[in-house]
């Protein structure tokens, strides 16, 4: 039986996360392609995601895995995907894998985005897609903040209450801030996350870049190993998943 990998795009700003929820919840991503596969497929197939994204964050890159007996070539599952799905979840790629690839455990790395506009008077057409923050802020300093996240680290300051995980050390490879007129990106990059990890780091560096914590916070914030440490959790929409490696 074919073992299929397949990336997905998608608008996250209508759906209650990736994973399925009860239906008082809402849609899920994790649902709407389940559904269109079972309809391609004429099977019960429950995909896996290299990341389960929350509720209103988007992805550019996300990677399901399953298995099917469909004969469908790799080449037309895409197209074929695409026209089951809504305008705002895109099948962009597929390749047959070992059937030992797992999306979620196979991968070494993934990279997220968030995008802050920092801006008194709104983006209309950004909205979606950004965290609008009013106040001027000090990009150096929020720079500077970001640049102690890398390494490996104990990250349960960065992580929501409530998480069933325990184990918290992750490995950040990669932490930037970069300034494209009133938008600022914060890209990270690591091999693993905990749950609101990004959102809670990008909300500890707005917090930095209001003068409210100083970057040489981040450390003292990282050794406490206490959530109420850190700064806020960011909203939703400004997170997207760009790419997972493997």
């Amino acid at each position: 039986m074919p073992h299929l990998k397949i990336t997905l795009a998608y608008d996250g700003t209508n759906y209650a996360g990736w994973q399925v929820q009860p239906e008082t919840h809402g849609p899920t991503i994790q649902g709407i392609v389940a559904a269109a596969l079972n309809r391609l497929t004429g099977e019960r197939i429950c995909p896996v995601a290299a990341g389960r994204t929350d509720a209103g964050v988007h992805a550019r890159g996300q990677v399901i895995s399953f298995s099917t007996s469909s004969r469908i070539p790799v080449d037309r599952w895409p197209l074929a995907l695409n026209s089951l799905l809504p305008e705002d979840i895109a099948a962009l790629g597929a390749e047959v894998v070992s059937p030992e690839f797992h999306a979620r455990y196979s991968a070494r790395w993934k990279w997220y985005r968030y995008t802050i506009y920092n801006h008194s008077l709104p983006d209309v057409f950004s909205r979606r897609y950004s965290w609008q923050v009013r106040y001027p802020l000090d990009f150096a300093a929020m720079a500077r903040g970001a640049s102690y996240f890398t390494g490996r680290h104990d990250f349960r300051s960065f992580c929501a209450a409530g998480s069933p995980v325990r184990q918290f050390e992750r490995e950040v490879l990669k932490a930037h801030l970069h300034r494209e007129g009133h938008f600022i990106f914060f890209d990270v990059v690591a091999n693993g996350f905990l749950y609101h990890m990004v959102r809670i780091m990008a909300g500890t560096l707005v917090e930095i870049g209001r003068g409210r914590l100083l970057p040489e916070d981040v450390p003292v914030i990282l050794a406490a190993r206490s959530r109420e440490k850190a700064g806020p959790t960011a909203p939703p929409q400004g997170l997207c998943l760009e790419r997972v490696e493997y």
